[in-house]
């Protein structure tokens, strides 16, 4: 069984900084692609950033420049640092990781249970 874990997440005032983190942990053959999604409070859930393996990265509209992906392949570990943060990024922030747990199994995606960002004055 995988379990993919978000931290990281608190409050912060306008123009402030947070980094997240996600693990995935259990039984990993490989890990591809990683994603961090976030979901405002009655929006729909919406994707951030993606990074494949080869560190090939992915933004969602109007975020590259503010936020950054990164991942450590060795400890299967995604991050987002965000920086410049509005209120409009107030949201519950979601990190999925797409697993193989053996060899010849097909990946399935893994959702983490979120971590909420708060960002006001």
């Amino acid at each position: 069984q995988v379990q993919v874990v978000e931290s990281g997440g608190g409050s912060v005032q306008p123009g402030g900084s947070l980094t997240l983190s996600c693990a995935a942990s259990g039984s990993i053959f490989s890990v591809g692609t990683m994603a961090w999604y976030r979901q405002a409070p009655g929006k729909q859930r919406v994707l951030v950033a993606s990074i494949t393996a080869g560190g090939r990265t992915n933004y969602g509209d109007s975020l590259e420049g503010r936020f950054t992906i990164s991942r450590n392949n060795a400890k299967n570990t995604v991050y987002l640092q965000m920086n410049s943060l509005k209120p409009e990024d107030t949201a519950v922030y979601y990190c999925n990781a797409n697993v193989k747990e053996g060899w010849g199994v097909d990946p399935a995606v893994v959702w983490g249970q979120g971590t909420q960002v708060t960002v006001s004055s």
